[in-house]
């Protein structure tokens, strides 16, 4: 007689999961997407450049330590055409179409009398817009070298991009690390909490024109959501089976596949920008950036200080961490593992589709973002120590940092292999990573 119950009962999470996920379908299927998408008014590219949601070439020319004035440079590609003027301070910037390939031609007539590229035969410098959306060139000019001031001004300008990087890294990095941390899981299905945000706020803002804060507390309420039905109807069913670790990988990258060919499916394989009127750019010494980027960093730091206060002063966070010290002595003086468990799932998803939304400004909207950095946000953490909450805080800056750095001298496409060479001579250096605690083994 038990027979039928137990099935009912083995069959109630499987039920919750594929609702959830018809849900899923059933809101990304309210309108199409691309219609209403076609329907929205396209953001204006700002003219200056940012790294966020415009494509741009830029640089500054100098002779020497002055600035040259009124040099023009030639930017074509694709059938676009656009000609960028230096200013008073040397700088020249041309907001691009799209991704792709790019030549910047400085034209040599329009330099001052008396100086003359330094290179004249090689006047032409090819540009790819593929994993970065902001690219300096340099056309040294004079009878020197090139200027150390022009060079630490694009180091200076790295550097911050690559702290904004590093900033959102973190906020999704951290979701990873707390749930391995209290659970054992490696989640490969991350990435797709991270797209889950950003296509979200994209419907409700740009698609739908909802106002901003109601679409950030509708968006971050489905993330919790969407963590909440990860872990009621699929992680906490497979604990208490005993399934392996190893076996529970494997479901979360088959979870992950489904989740973002739906993604796929409703959404369209073509890049989106967040059109939420902050496009408006600041000059902090040779950086432009946009306010949408300030914001951003200031929301980043706030929220990872918040978490800091949550894991270190509050009742649920210290229970937090005793689940993750050890599991089986939290669970024998009295702690709730699972309802410590499901809270981390709900707070880790929350936090990462804070992040999706912050990279969707920073970087456009894909069926595909979180995948594409997936490997990143595992990096962190295994930098940072395994586990380490603000491990994966340390990890993520440096990550987000170097790969940024790296495209002064190297191309942009190689930039994410710097980083993964870094973790790997980390590791072989200090195997528990940044702030992880020494393992003793035997």
């Amino acid at each position: 007689m038990s027979a039928p119950g137990s099935a009912r009962s083995a069959a109630r999470p499987i039920g919750l999961l594929v609702g959830f996920l018809l849900a899923l379908a059933a809101l990304l299927s309210l309108a199409p997407i691309g219609a209403l998408a076609a329907e929205a008014p396209a953001p204006t590219p700002s003219p200056t450049g940012d790294f966020t949601t415009t494509f741009t070439v830029g640089g500054v020319i100098r002779s020497g330590d002055e600035p040259l004035e009124g040099v023009e440079v030639l930017v074509e590609g694709d059938g676009f055409s656009e000609v960028g003027t230096t200013g008073p301070d040397g700088r020249w910037s041309v907001s691009l179409p799209g991704r792709g390939e790019y030549t910047a031609t400085l034209q040599v007539e329009t330099l001052p009398e008396g100086i003359a590229p330094r290179d004249p035969d090689n006047v032409t410098r090819q540009v790819n817009i593929g994993t970065t959306n902001t690219v300096n060139v340099l056309f040294p000019t004079g009878e020197g070298r090139v200027s150390t001031t022009t060079i630490w001004d694009t180091v200076f300008t790295r550097l911050v991009y690559g702290l904004n990087f590093g900033l959102l890294l973190a906020l999704a990095a951290i979701g990873i690390t707390l749930i391995f941390g209290t659970t054992g899981v490696n989640n490969f299905a991350h990435g797709e909490m991270l797209t889950f945000g950003a296509i979200f706020f994209y419907v409700f803002t740009t698609a739908l024109g909802w106002n901003v804060a109601l679409a950030l507390i509708a968006t971050l309420a489905l993330s919790a959501a969407f963590g909440w039905g990860q872990d009621a109807g699929l992680f906490r069913p497979l604990r208490r089976k005993g399934v392996g670790l190893v076996q529970v990988l494997i479901v979360t990258i088959g979870l992950s596949i489904v989740v973002r060919y739906l993604f796929l499916f409703f959404f369209g394989g073509g890049t989106e920008n967040v059109n939420i009127g902050l496009s408006s750019t600041v000059s902090l010494g040779p950086v432009t950036i946009t306010l949408a980027s300030l914001i951003s960093m200031g929301v980043s730091v706030a929220m990872l200080l918040l978490v800091a206060f949550f894991l270190t002063r509050t009742r649920i966070g210290k229970a937090t961490r005793a689940v993750s010290d050890n599991a089986s002595l939290a669970a024998a003086s009295g702690i709730n593992v699972d309802r410590v468990i499901r809270i981390v799932w709900v707070m880790a998803a929350t936090l990462t589709g804070l992040a999706g939304i912050l990279y969707g400004l920073y970087r456009g909207v894909t069926w595909d973002m979180g995948f594409a950095i997936l490997l990143l946000m595992f990096a962190a953490v295994t930098l940072g120590g395994l586990g380490s909450a603000f491990g994966a805080l340390v990890g993520s800056l440096i990550i987000g940092i170097l790969t940024e750095l790296s495209t002064v001298w190297i191309p942009p496409d190689l930039r994410y292999a710097v980083a993964l060479i870094v973790l790997i001579l980390v590791l072989l250096l200090r195997p528990q990573g940044v702030l992880g605690r020494r393992e003793r083994i035997g």
